[in-house]
Protein backbone atom coordinates (compact mmCIF):
# COMPACT_ATOMS: atom_id res chain seq x y z
CA UNK A 1 0.00 0.00 0.00
CA UNK A 2 2.55 2.20 0.61
CA UNK A 3 4.33 1.77 -2.02
CA UNK A 4 1.59 1.60 -4.25
CA UNK A 5 1.18 5.91 -2.32
CA UNK A 6 4.80 6.24 -3.12
CA UNK A 7 4.35 5.74 -7.09
CA UNK A 8 1.24 8.06 -7.45
CA UNK A 9 3.61 10.76 -5.67
CA UNK A 10 5.76 10.24 -8.33
CA UNK A 11 3.50 10.42 -11.10
CA UNK A 12 1.93 13.91 -9.39
CA UNK A 13 5.40 15.44 -8.77
CA UNK A 14 6.29 14.54 -12.32
CA UNK A 15 3.01 16.01 -13.67
CA UNK A 16 3.04 19.13 -11.61
CA UNK A 17 6.46 19.78 -13.16
CA UNK A 18 4.95 19.03 -16.78
CA UNK A 19 2.99 21.98 -16.10
CA UNK A 20 4.73 24.11 -14.85
CA UNK A 21 7.54 23.63 -18.30
CA UNK A 22 4.63 23.79 -20.23
CA UNK A 23 3.18 27.31 -18.89
CA UNK A 24 6.46 28.74 -19.12
CA UNK A 25 6.89 27.55 -22.87
CA UNK A 26 3.75 29.30 -23.20
CA UNK A 27 5.06 32.80 -21.28
CA UNK A 28 8.11 32.44 -23.27
CA UNK A 29 6.05 32.07 -26.62
CA UNK A 30 3.84 34.97 -25.65
CA UNK A 31 6.84 37.28 -24.58
CA UNK A 32 8.23 36.15 -28.34
CA UNK A 33 5.16 36.81 -30.74
CA UNK A 34 4.10 39.74 -28.58
CA UNK A 35 7.16 41.63 -28.47
CA UNK A 36 5.86 44.87 -29.43
CA UNK A 37 2.74 44.87 -26.68
CA UNK A 38 4.83 47.15 -23.60
CA UNK A 39 3.02 46.52 -19.92
CA UNK A 40 1.96 50.09 -18.99
CA UNK A 41 0.81 51.13 -15.31
CA UNK A 42 -1.63 53.14 -17.12
CA UNK A 43 -5.08 51.31 -16.56
CA UNK A 44 -3.22 47.79 -16.55
CA UNK A 45 -3.48 48.23 -20.17
CA UNK A 46 -1.14 47.15 -22.75
CA UNK A 47 0.24 49.59 -25.17
CA UNK A 48 0.71 48.43 -28.74
CA UNK A 49 3.88 50.84 -29.74
CA UNK A 50 2.92 50.48 -33.88
CA UNK A 51 -0.62 51.13 -32.85
CA UNK A 52 0.40 54.26 -30.71
CA UNK A 53 2.97 55.75 -33.46
CA UNK A 54 0.13 54.90 -36.15
CA UNK A 55 -2.39 56.96 -33.65
CA UNK A 56 -0.19 59.79 -33.06
CA UNK A 57 0.30 60.07 -37.16
CA UNK A 58 -3.20 60.16 -37.29
CA UNK A 59 -3.81 62.95 -34.42
CA UNK A 60 -0.90 64.77 -36.46
CA UNK A 61 -3.40 64.53 -39.99
CA UNK A 62 -6.35 66.15 -38.32
CA UNK A 63 -3.96 68.78 -35.98
CA UNK A 64 -4.51 67.08 -32.86
CA UNK A 65 -0.80 67.83 -30.97
CA UNK A 66 -2.02 67.33 -27.52
CA UNK A 67 -3.55 64.19 -28.40
CA UNK A 68 -0.25 62.95 -30.43
CA UNK A 69 1.67 64.21 -27.92
CA UNK A 70 -0.21 62.52 -24.64
CA UNK A 71 -0.02 59.12 -26.70
CA UNK A 72 3.88 59.78 -26.91
CA UNK A 73 3.96 60.43 -23.36
CA UNK A 74 2.32 57.04 -22.74
CA UNK A 75 4.73 54.98 -24.83
CA UNK A 76 8.28 57.06 -23.43
CA UNK A 77 6.65 56.13 -19.66
CA UNK A 78 6.27 52.62 -20.65
CA UNK A 79 9.43 52.08 -22.40
CA UNK A 80 11.95 55.09 -21.72
CA UNK A 81 14.11 53.38 -24.13
CA UNK A 82 11.91 53.53 -27.33
CA UNK A 83 13.68 56.06 -29.26
CA UNK A 84 10.86 56.07 -32.39
CA UNK A 85 8.49 58.08 -29.53
CA UNK A 86 11.57 60.15 -28.84
CA UNK A 87 11.58 61.05 -32.76
CA UNK A 88 8.13 61.48 -33.04
CA UNK A 89 7.49 64.01 -30.21
CA UNK A 90 10.48 66.10 -31.06
CA UNK A 91 8.73 66.31 -34.40
CA UNK A 92 5.73 67.36 -33.28
CA UNK A 93 7.00 69.71 -30.67
CA UNK A 94 9.08 71.30 -33.77
CA UNK A 95 5.87 71.76 -35.51
CA UNK A 96 4.26 73.77 -32.60
CA UNK A 97 7.52 75.56 -31.97
CA UNK A 98 8.20 74.59 -28.50
CA UNK A 99 11.75 74.74 -29.37
CA UNK A 100 13.18 73.73 -25.70
CA UNK A 101 11.75 70.64 -25.51
CA UNK A 102 12.17 69.70 -29.10
CA UNK A 103 15.67 69.88 -29.47
CA UNK A 104 15.95 67.76 -26.60
CA UNK A 105 13.92 64.84 -27.60
CA UNK A 106 16.31 65.46 -30.79
CA UNK A 107 19.46 65.10 -28.53
CA UNK A 108 17.98 61.97 -26.80
CA UNK A 109 17.19 60.26 -30.14
CA UNK A 110 20.63 60.65 -31.56
CA UNK A 111 21.79 59.74 -27.65
CA UNK A 112 20.42 55.84 -28.25
CA UNK A 113 20.38 55.80 -31.84
CA UNK A 114 23.50 58.50 -32.83
CA UNK A 115 24.60 59.42 -36.05
CA UNK A 116 20.81 59.41 -37.99
CA UNK A 117 21.50 62.20 -40.84
CA UNK A 118 17.40 62.48 -41.14
CA UNK A 119 17.30 63.29 -37.32
CA UNK A 120 20.05 65.93 -37.61
CA UNK A 121 18.64 67.51 -40.15
CA UNK A 122 15.59 68.15 -38.81
CA UNK A 123 17.47 69.44 -35.47
CA UNK A 124 19.11 71.84 -37.77
CA UNK A 125 15.74 72.85 -39.48
CA UNK A 126 14.53 73.51 -35.41
CA UNK A 127 17.77 75.91 -35.29
CA UNK A 128 16.74 77.61 -38.32
CA UNK A 129 12.67 78.35 -37.36
CA UNK A 130 14.07 79.34 -34.12
CA UNK A 131 16.56 81.97 -35.26
CA UNK A 132 14.11 83.22 -37.93
CA UNK A 133 10.78 83.66 -35.40
CA UNK A 134 13.24 85.73 -33.22
CA UNK A 135 14.30 87.56 -35.89
CA UNK A 136 11.16 88.15 -37.47
CA UNK A 137 9.68 89.25 -33.92
CA UNK A 138 12.36 91.38 -34.11
CA UNK A 139 11.71 92.78 -36.84
CA UNK A 140 8.31 93.79 -35.69
CA UNK A 141 9.01 95.73 -33.56
CA UNK A 142 11.05 98.20 -35.61
CA UNK A 143 8.52 97.66 -38.40
CA UNK A 144 9.78 96.33 -40.82
CA UNK A 145 6.74 94.18 -41.54
CA UNK A 146 7.57 93.46 -44.80
CA UNK A 147 10.99 92.10 -44.17
CA UNK A 148 9.44 89.70 -40.82
CA UNK A 149 6.97 88.37 -43.45
CA UNK A 150 9.61 86.84 -45.67
CA UNK A 151 10.76 85.12 -42.23
CA UNK A 152 8.10 83.90 -41.03
CA UNK A 153 6.57 82.61 -44.67
CA UNK A 154 9.65 80.85 -45.98
CA UNK A 155 11.38 79.85 -42.59
CA UNK A 156 9.37 79.66 -39.86
CA UNK A 157 6.30 78.50 -41.07
CA UNK A 158 8.01 75.46 -43.58
CA UNK A 159 9.52 73.84 -40.79
CA UNK A 160 7.21 74.69 -38.08
CA UNK A 161 3.91 74.82 -39.99
CA UNK A 162 1.56 74.70 -37.04
CA UNK A 163 3.26 77.22 -34.85
CA UNK A 164 0.65 79.35 -32.78
CA UNK A 165 3.08 82.13 -32.00
CA UNK A 166 3.93 82.26 -35.45
CA UNK A 167 0.86 82.53 -37.04
CA UNK A 168 -0.23 85.18 -34.55
CA UNK A 169 3.47 86.93 -35.32
CA UNK A 170 2.11 86.45 -39.29
CA UNK A 171 -1.40 88.25 -38.38
CA UNK A 172 0.23 91.47 -36.43
CA UNK A 173 2.74 91.48 -39.68
CA UNK A 174 -0.06 91.77 -42.10
CA UNK A 175 -1.85 94.05 -40.11
CA UNK A 176 1.42 96.31 -40.08
CA UNK A 177 1.06 95.88 -43.60
CA UNK A 178 -2.94 97.14 -43.48
CA UNK A 179 -3.32 94.10 -45.39
CA UNK A 180 -6.79 94.01 -43.62
CA UNK A 181 -8.98 91.46 -45.72
CA UNK A 182 -5.98 88.74 -45.11
CA UNK A 183 -5.68 89.11 -41.36
CA UNK A 184 -9.82 88.72 -41.07
CA UNK A 185 -8.88 85.67 -43.33
CA UNK A 186 -5.93 84.04 -41.25
CA UNK A 187 -7.57 85.18 -37.85
CA UNK A 188 -10.65 83.57 -39.01
CA UNK A 189 -8.99 79.74 -39.27
CA UNK A 190 -6.96 80.11 -35.88
CA UNK A 191 -10.10 81.06 -34.12
CA UNK A 192 -12.03 77.56 -35.76
CA UNK A 193 -9.23 75.52 -33.67
CA UNK A 194 -9.78 77.57 -30.76
CA UNK A 195 -12.94 80.22 -30.93
CA UNK A 196 -11.40 81.84 -27.40
CA UNK A 197 -8.04 82.54 -28.84
CA UNK A 198 -7.92 85.99 -27.42
CA UNK A 199 -5.18 87.61 -29.09
CA UNK A 200 -7.07 86.62 -32.66
CA UNK A 201 -10.34 88.34 -31.52
CA UNK A 202 -8.10 91.15 -30.70
CA UNK A 203 -6.40 91.17 -34.18
CA UNK A 204 -9.34 90.02 -36.10
CA UNK A 205 -11.42 93.10 -34.08
CA UNK A 206 -8.85 95.66 -35.08
CA UNK A 207 -8.88 94.56 -38.85
CA UNK A 208 -12.11 95.11 -38.83
CA UNK A 209 -11.67 98.58 -36.94
CA UNK A 210 -9.33 99.83 -39.91
CA UNK A 211 -11.99 98.72 -42.47
CA UNK A 212 -13.81 100.91 -40.89
CA UNK A 213 -16.61 98.20 -39.51
CA UNK A 214 -16.58 99.37 -36.04
CA UNK A 215 -19.77 97.21 -35.30
CA UNK A 216 -18.28 93.52 -35.97
CA UNK A 217 -15.01 95.16 -34.35
CA UNK A 218 -16.69 95.99 -31.38
CA UNK A 219 -18.27 92.45 -31.08
CA UNK A 220 -14.93 90.65 -31.60
CA UNK A 221 -14.06 92.75 -28.76
CA UNK A 222 -16.99 92.47 -26.44
CA UNK A 223 -16.77 88.41 -27.10
CA UNK A 224 -12.78 88.72 -26.01
CA UNK A 225 -13.86 90.91 -22.65
CA UNK A 226 -16.37 88.22 -21.36
CA UNK A 227 -13.73 85.69 -21.75
CA UNK A 228 -11.13 87.94 -19.80
CA UNK A 229 -12.69 91.29 -18.80
CA UNK A 230 -9.26 92.21 -17.21
CA UNK A 231 -7.26 91.93 -20.48
CA UNK A 232 -5.50 95.23 -20.91
CA UNK A 233 -5.23 95.71 -24.62
CA UNK A 234 -8.91 94.35 -25.59
CA UNK A 235 -9.89 97.30 -22.47
CA UNK A 236 -7.80 99.55 -24.86
CA UNK A 237 -9.14 99.00 -28.17
CA UNK A 238 -12.73 99.11 -26.82
CA UNK A 239 -12.79 101.94 -24.95
CA UNK A 240 -10.64 103.53 -27.89
CA UNK A 241 -13.47 102.93 -30.36
CA UNK A 242 -16.37 103.99 -28.35
CA UNK A 243 -14.88 107.32 -27.54
CA UNK A 244 -14.49 107.45 -31.39
CA UNK A 245 -17.87 107.18 -32.02
CA UNK A 246 -19.21 109.31 -29.82
CA UNK A 247 -17.15 112.23 -30.62
CA UNK A 248 -17.72 111.75 -33.90
CA UNK A 249 -21.62 111.60 -33.52
CA UNK A 250 -20.72 114.84 -31.58
CA UNK A 251 -19.58 116.25 -34.67
CA UNK A 252 -22.21 115.26 -37.27
CA UNK A 253 -24.69 116.22 -34.57
CA UNK A 254 -23.27 120.00 -34.05
CA UNK A 255 -22.95 120.00 -37.77
CA UNK A 256 -26.48 119.52 -38.38
CA UNK A 257 -27.65 121.52 -35.48
CA UNK A 258 -26.20 124.78 -37.18
CA UNK A 259 -23.38 124.94 -34.42
CA UNK A 260 -20.64 125.12 -36.81
CA UNK A 261 -17.85 126.38 -34.86
CA UNK A 262 -18.27 123.65 -32.08
CA UNK A 263 -18.70 121.06 -34.95
CA UNK A 264 -15.47 122.30 -36.37
CA UNK A 265 -14.04 121.24 -33.20
CA UNK A 266 -15.50 118.09 -32.35
CA UNK A 267 -14.24 116.91 -36.03
CA UNK A 268 -10.25 118.01 -35.02
CA UNK A 269 -11.32 116.28 -32.02
CA UNK A 270 -11.82 112.80 -33.27
CA UNK A 271 -9.00 113.41 -36.33
CA UNK A 272 -6.40 113.23 -33.11
CA UNK A 273 -7.52 110.46 -31.68
CA UNK A 274 -6.30 107.64 -34.52
CA UNK A 275 -4.81 109.37 -37.36
CA UNK A 276 -3.93 106.02 -39.08
CA UNK A 277 -7.52 105.34 -38.99
CA UNK A 278 -8.02 105.84 -43.03
CA UNK A 279 -11.45 104.52 -43.49
CA UNK A 280 -13.00 106.45 -41.19
CA UNK A 281 -10.90 109.81 -40.95
CA UNK A 282 -11.95 110.47 -44.61
CA UNK A 283 -15.39 111.03 -43.41
CA UNK A 284 -14.01 113.08 -41.05
CA UNK A 285 -11.72 115.16 -42.83
CA UNK A 286 -14.72 115.90 -45.39
CA UNK A 287 -17.17 116.74 -42.66
CA UNK A 288 -14.59 119.38 -41.05
CA UNK A 289 -14.28 120.27 -44.79
CA UNK A 290 -17.65 121.60 -44.94
CA UNK A 291 -17.97 122.78 -41.85
CA UNK A 292 -15.31 124.71 -42.97
CA UNK A 293 -16.93 126.21 -45.93
CA UNK A 294 -19.57 126.84 -44.30
CA UNK A 295 -17.68 129.14 -41.75
CA UNK A 296 -15.63 131.15 -44.89
CA UNK A 297 -12.41 129.21 -43.76
CA UNK A 298 -11.40 128.64 -47.04
CA UNK A 299 -7.76 127.56 -46.43
CA UNK A 300 -8.85 125.62 -43.62
CA UNK A 301 -11.44 123.44 -45.70
CA UNK A 302 -8.83 123.42 -48.92
CA UNK A 303 -6.72 121.70 -46.39
CA UNK A 304 -9.39 119.27 -45.36
CA UNK A 305 -10.83 118.38 -48.55
CA UNK A 306 -7.39 117.71 -50.05
CA UNK A 307 -6.69 115.30 -47.62
CA UNK A 308 -9.80 113.46 -48.19
CA UNK A 309 -8.60 113.70 -52.21
CA UNK A 310 -5.65 112.16 -51.26
CA UNK A 311 -7.36 109.04 -49.06
CA UNK A 312 -10.16 108.59 -52.02
CA UNK A 313 -8.93 110.82 -55.65
CA UNK A 314 -12.91 109.92 -56.95
CA UNK A 315 -15.25 111.47 -54.54
CA UNK A 316 -17.28 113.61 -56.39
CA UNK A 317 -18.47 115.20 -52.94
CA UNK A 318 -14.47 116.20 -51.78
CA UNK A 319 -14.10 117.82 -55.19
CA UNK A 320 -17.02 119.74 -55.19
CA UNK A 321 -16.58 120.79 -51.29
CA UNK A 322 -12.97 121.48 -52.39
CA UNK A 323 -14.63 123.79 -55.34
CA UNK A 324 -15.92 125.70 -52.73
CA UNK A 325 -12.85 125.99 -50.54
CA UNK A 326 -10.70 127.28 -53.53
CA UNK A 327 -13.69 129.58 -54.65
CA UNK A 328 -13.03 131.35 -51.04
CA UNK A 329 -9.62 131.56 -51.42
CA UNK A 330 -10.46 133.27 -54.85
CA UNK A 331 -8.55 130.46 -57.06
CA UNK A 332 -11.55 130.91 -59.09
CA UNK A 333 -9.28 128.36 -62.09
CA UNK A 334 -8.87 125.65 -59.39
CA UNK A 335 -12.66 125.54 -58.10
CA UNK A 336 -13.39 125.28 -62.21
CA UNK A 337 -11.85 122.56 -62.38
CA UNK A 338 -12.51 120.47 -59.38
CA UNK A 339 -16.31 121.26 -59.69
CA UNK A 340 -15.88 119.73 -63.11
CA UNK A 341 -14.01 116.64 -62.27
CA UNK A 342 -16.90 116.34 -59.58
CA UNK A 343 -19.35 116.63 -62.34
CA UNK A 344 -18.42 114.12 -64.47
CA UNK A 345 -18.25 111.43 -61.72
CA UNK A 346 -21.85 112.77 -61.18
CA UNK A 347 -23.32 114.66 -64.42
CA UNK A 348 -27.04 115.10 -63.16
CA UNK A 349 -26.21 117.27 -59.72
CA UNK A 350 -27.80 120.41 -59.82
CA UNK A 351 -25.59 121.55 -57.10
CA UNK A 352 -23.30 120.49 -59.01
CA UNK A 353 -24.40 122.81 -61.76
CA UNK A 354 -24.99 125.82 -59.73
CA UNK A 355 -21.50 125.59 -58.44
CA UNK A 356 -19.77 126.03 -61.41
CA UNK A 357 -21.92 128.44 -62.96
CA UNK A 358 -20.74 130.47 -59.35
CA UNK A 359 -17.41 129.68 -60.09
CA UNK A 360 -17.50 130.13 -63.78
CA UNK A 361 -18.81 133.67 -63.37
CA UNK A 362 -16.55 134.48 -60.16
CA UNK A 363 -13.37 133.93 -62.75
CA UNK A 364 -15.06 136.27 -64.75
CA UNK A 365 -15.82 139.12 -62.13
CA UNK A 366 -12.07 138.42 -61.46
CA UNK A 367 -11.09 140.00 -64.65
CA UNK A 368 -12.71 143.53 -64.23
CA UNK A 369 -11.57 146.16 -62.07
CA UNK A 370 -11.65 145.71 -58.40
CA UNK A 371 -13.37 148.78 -56.81
CA UNK A 372 -13.10 147.38 -53.66
CA UNK A 373 -9.15 147.18 -53.61
CA UNK A 374 -8.92 150.76 -55.44
CA UNK A 375 -10.75 152.16 -52.63
CA UNK A 376 -8.54 149.73 -50.11
CA UNK A 377 -12.46 148.98 -48.90
CA UNK A 378 -14.04 145.55 -47.68
CA UNK A 379 -17.21 144.36 -49.93
CA UNK A 380 -18.92 145.19 -46.66
CA UNK A 381 -18.21 148.06 -46.28
CA UNK A 382 -20.69 150.81 -45.64
CA UNK A 383 -21.40 153.95 -47.70
CA UNK A 384 -20.01 156.34 -45.05
CA UNK A 385 -16.08 153.86 -45.66
CA UNK A 386 -16.27 154.46 -49.32
CA UNK A 387 -17.06 158.21 -49.00
CA UNK A 388 -13.80 158.24 -46.38
CA UNK A 389 -11.81 156.38 -48.38
CA UNK A 390 -12.62 158.26 -51.86
CA UNK A 391 -11.87 161.16 -50.43
CA UNK A 392 -8.72 160.22 -48.57
CA UNK A 393 -7.14 158.98 -52.09
CA UNK A 394 -9.02 161.77 -54.42
CA UNK A 395 -6.64 164.28 -52.11
CA UNK A 396 -3.80 161.84 -52.32
CA UNK A 397 -3.33 161.53 -55.44
CA UNK A 398 -4.94 164.75 -57.05
CA UNK A 399 -2.57 165.63 -60.25
CA UNK A 400 -1.96 169.26 -58.65
CA UNK A 401 -0.76 167.88 -55.62
CA UNK A 402 1.42 165.08 -57.25
CA UNK A 403 3.63 167.01 -60.04
CA UNK A 404 6.46 165.18 -59.77
CA UNK A 405 4.39 161.68 -61.03
CA UNK A 406 1.75 163.22 -62.74
CA UNK A 407 0.67 161.00 -65.22
CA UNK A 408 0.59 158.21 -62.92
CA UNK A 409 -1.37 160.76 -60.59
CA UNK A 410 -3.48 160.93 -63.21
CA UNK A 411 -4.38 157.50 -63.86
CA UNK A 412 -4.66 156.84 -60.01
CA UNK A 413 -7.38 159.39 -59.74
CA UNK A 414 -9.58 158.14 -62.57
CA UNK A 415 -9.29 154.75 -61.13
CA UNK A 416 -10.62 156.39 -57.68
CA UNK A 417 -13.17 158.36 -59.72
CA UNK A 418 -14.54 155.29 -61.56
CA UNK A 419 -14.56 153.36 -58.25
CA UNK A 420 -16.53 155.73 -56.40
CA UNK A 421 -18.78 156.25 -59.40
CA UNK A 422 -19.79 152.32 -59.16
CA UNK A 423 -19.96 152.22 -55.08
CA UNK A 424 -20.85 155.50 -54.48
CA UNK A 425 -24.37 154.66 -56.16
CA UNK A 426 -26.60 151.90 -54.12
CA UNK A 427 -27.99 150.69 -57.69
CA UNK A 428 -24.89 150.33 -59.48
CA UNK A 429 -23.31 149.13 -56.58
CA UNK A 430 -25.55 146.24 -56.24
CA UNK A 431 -25.35 145.72 -60.09
CA UNK A 432 -21.41 145.13 -59.59
CA UNK A 433 -21.71 142.86 -56.87
CA UNK A 434 -24.00 140.72 -58.73
CA UNK A 435 -21.70 140.63 -61.41
CA UNK A 436 -24.31 142.28 -63.75
CA UNK A 437 -21.63 145.12 -64.68
CA UNK A 438 -19.71 143.45 -67.41
CA UNK A 439 -23.03 142.96 -69.74
CA UNK A 440 -23.93 146.40 -68.97
CA UNK A 441 -20.39 147.71 -69.79
CA UNK A 442 -19.70 148.91 -66.62
CA UNK A 443 -16.21 149.17 -64.93
CA UNK A 444 -14.32 146.70 -67.34
CA UNK A 445 -10.63 147.00 -67.37
CA UNK A 446 -8.68 149.78 -68.93
CA UNK A 447 -7.04 153.13 -68.06
CA UNK A 448 -8.33 155.61 -70.89
CA UNK A 449 -10.70 158.24 -69.89
CA UNK A 450 -14.12 156.40 -71.67
CA UNK A 451 -15.38 153.48 -70.51
CA UNK A 452 -15.97 153.71 -66.71
CA UNK A 453 -19.60 154.20 -67.43
CA UNK A 454 -19.83 157.83 -65.91
CA UNK A 455 -21.88 158.52 -68.79
CA UNK A 456 -19.32 160.78 -70.15
CA UNK A 457 -17.79 161.73 -66.87
CA UNK A 458 -14.16 162.40 -67.54
CA UNK A 459 -12.36 164.01 -63.70
CA UNK A 460 -10.14 165.43 -66.34
CA UNK A 461 -12.36 167.77 -69.07
CA UNK A 462 -9.66 168.21 -71.24
CA UNK A 463 -6.82 166.17 -69.80
CA UNK A 464 -3.40 166.89 -68.63
CA UNK A 465 -1.23 165.40 -70.32
CA UNK A 466 0.32 167.20 -73.00
CA UNK A 467 -0.25 170.96 -71.86
CA UNK A 468 -0.17 172.82 -69.13
CA UNK A 469 -1.66 173.55 -65.78
CA UNK A 470 -5.18 173.48 -65.54
CA UNK A 471 -7.94 173.01 -62.59
CA UNK A 472 -10.66 171.30 -61.93
CA UNK A 473 -13.07 171.69 -59.51
CA UNK A 474 -14.85 168.56 -58.01
CA UNK A 475 -17.65 168.55 -55.63
CA UNK A 476 -17.75 166.22 -52.71
CA UNK A 477 -21.11 166.20 -50.40
CA UNK A 478 -19.56 167.56 -47.08
CA UNK A 479 -16.94 168.36 -48.67
CA UNK A 480 -13.20 167.86 -47.74
CA UNK A 481 -12.01 167.50 -43.95
CA UNK A 482 -10.11 170.48 -43.21
CA UNK A 483 -11.51 172.34 -46.42
CA UNK A 484 -10.08 172.72 -50.05
CA UNK A 485 -6.85 173.24 -51.95
CA UNK A 486 -5.51 174.05 -54.94
CA UNK A 487 -8.41 174.18 -58.08
CA UNK A 488 -10.96 172.15 -55.41
CA UNK A 489 -13.96 174.00 -54.35
CA UNK A 490 -16.26 172.20 -51.65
Amino acid sequence: MARFSGSIDVVAWRGMVYTIFILHFVFVCQLLLLQPLLLSAQGNKFVDTAEVLERVSQSIKVKRYSEAINDLNAAIEADPSLSEAYWHRASVLRQICRYEESESDYNKYLELKPGNSAVEKELSQLHQAKSALETASSLLDSGEFKKALEYVDKVVLVFSPACPKAKLLRVKLLLGTKDYSSVISETGYILKEDENNLEALLLRGRAYYYLADHDVAQRHYQKGLRLDPEHSALKKAYFALKTLLKKTKSAEDNFSKGKLRVAAEDYKAALALDPDHVAHNVHLHLGLCKVSVKLGRGKEALDSCTEVLKIDPELAEALHQRGEAKLLTEDWDGAIEDIKAALQKSPQDMNLREALMRAEKALKMSKRKDWYKILGVSKTASMAEIKRAYKKLALKWHPDKNTENREEAENKFREIAAAYEVLGDDDKRARYDRGEDEEMGMGMGGGGGGGFGFGGFDPFGGGFGSGGHQQYTFHFEGGFPGGGFGGFGM
